[in-house]
């Protein structure tokens, strides 16, 4: 096996070791090449460390002006670009420090880690950049939803086939099929706010375990860096994921919910049923087939729900057996965040932009609207007649026999073969058959008769404030 001959030189841990470290397992260890992601997290979470050691007089003032000005310095290489990763720059903590000691002298660098472990900064580091990644996710997907609540307010009219069991049940409006999703969404704004508000805890102080043997204060470190509170067990505080995980099962709820979104539009973007186009913006061709017009952009939201699925069963199944406290497992709470992140961001966006862009062809939806499907208004007419609804059921469906017996619509049955089925059938029973009449009698809340569509939209838009 190839080893390094030198010593872990630079790196923060390389003390006791006397040996070098074999190539491929520094390569298996490193996570410099997706934590680096978190540099403005980390030289942050560094000068508040510093400032609070300053206050108590564990480093000198002028020790810490100089580190501040390193790290800022350090920090301006990051965005400019131009920072530049060594080879023993394991993670992002020895990258900064080692660079904090070639911008100032390396005396007064190596004063920024004491009395902090690595444990407890790269848990800092990673709720600090959740929290600002959950914010943007927010933004992106109250956007999104104020898409929905225009749509179903200016598409209120159209009228639709409402499916269960992917079977023609009862007319809907277009509207409140697009609120059904909606209001999905909108509790997945909430799950997201309430996990927010676990995230935002700091760890920062808590040392590799067990506590800060100086007295830090770890509230106005907290402050600093806007954290909400304090998580109050130091060993706790170092090996909690549940951060993590709870993103990772949030993602999850929020793609799940995407999906099915997704799988409907892609079943009415087909020429069988033809209710809407998509926009080519999120489409593709076939390589053979010239005519195809491929709606790749809900597939690929559709896709990537399992991939969300899978990055949360991943990280619960290495967690679920780990011992107190900090284990190196845990460093696989990683790449998932990243990618739950990526994933929930992109997608969200793709979904917005193919609802913006999509076109409803109202024609298509009242077509396939079918007079079967108001056989439960049949009954329900007389049932508001006195009659009891077991029996009006058993009645209507007599007629939906009678109808595929003459083999015509129901809606053309005669009144007279009406009252042959039940005399008590009354002289208008035919305006049951109206499709406006059906969908405007749902009028409780949460119905689709127009004004209680008007009314979930009024409610959706008070749930983004």
């Amino acid at each position: 096996m190839a080893t390094n001959n030198a010593p872990a030189e630079g790196m923060l841990w390389g003390g006791r070791f006397t040996g070098g470290i074999d190539p491929l397992m520094h390569q298996y260890n490193a996570s410099i090449s997706y934590d680096k992601r978190l540099y403005k997290e980390d030289i942050l979470g560094s000068i508040a460390f510093a400032r609070a050691n300053a206050k108590n007089g564990i480093i000198s003032n002028d020790d810490f002006a100089e580190i501040e000005r390193g790290l800022r310095e350090v920090l301006k290489e990051w965005e400019a670009g131009t920072f530049v990763i060594k080879p023993n720059d394991e993670d992002i903590h020895t990258a900064n420090e080692r660079r904090l000691g070639e911008v100032i002298s390396k005396d007064i660098a190596g004063k920024l880690h004491t009395g902090r472990s690595r444990n407890e900064q790269v848990v800092t580091d990673m709720r600090m950049w959740l929290r600002e990644r959950i914010r943007e996710i927010d933004g992106l997907l109250v956007d999104f939803l104020k898409v929905i609540a225009a749509r179903a307010e200016a598409e209120i009219d159209y009228l639709m086939p409402g499916y269960t069991h992917l079977q023609r049940a009862q007319p809907v409006r277009f509207s409140h099929w697009l609120l059904s999703h909606g209001f999905a969404f909108a509790s997945d704004l909430e799950r997201l706010r309430e996990c927010l508000k676990r995230v935002n805890k700091s760890p920062l102080g808590c040392g590799a375990l067990s506590g800060n043997v100086f007295n830090i204060d770890r509230e106005m470190m907290a402050k600093e860096l806007g954290f909400d509170g304090l998580l109050w067990n130091s060993m706790q505080a170092v090996s909690d994921r549940d951060f993590v995980t709870e993103f990772l099962q949030w993602g999850s709820f929020f793609m799940q919910h995407i999906s099915r979104w997704a799988e409907d539009l892609i079943i009415y973007s087909t020429t069988e049923f033809g209710f809407i186009s998509m926009s080519d913006l999120y489409s593709t061709g076939s390589s053979l087939m010239p005519q195809k017009k491929n709606p790749d952009g809900l597939e690929l939201l559709r896709g990537k729900a399992g991939r969300a699925f899978g990055q949360m069963a991943g990280l619960m199944s290495t967690i679920k057996s780990l011992p107190s406290t900090y284990n190196k497992d845990l460093q696989e709470s990683w790449e998932p965040m990243l990618d739950q992140v990526k994933t929930v961001s992109d997608s969200v966006q793709i979904a917005n932009g193919i609802l913006s862009t999509l076109s409803v062809r109202p024609e298509r939806m009242l077509a396939a609207l079918d007079p079967f499907m108001v056989a439960t208004d049949l009954a329900e007419r007389l049932t508001k007649l006195g009659v009891p609804f077991r029996e009006t059921h058993h009645i209507s469906g007599r007629c939906v026999a009678k109808s595929e017996e003459l083999g015509i619509p129901m809606s053309e049955l005669t009144l007279e073969q009406f009252k042959a089925i039940d005399s008590r059938f009354p002289d208008d029973i035919k305006d049951v058959f109206k499709y406006e009449t059906s969908v405007e009698a749902k009028s409780a809340k949460g119905g689709t008769a127009r004004s209680s569509v008007l009314e979930q939209i009024e409610v959706l838009k008070a749930m983004l404030a």
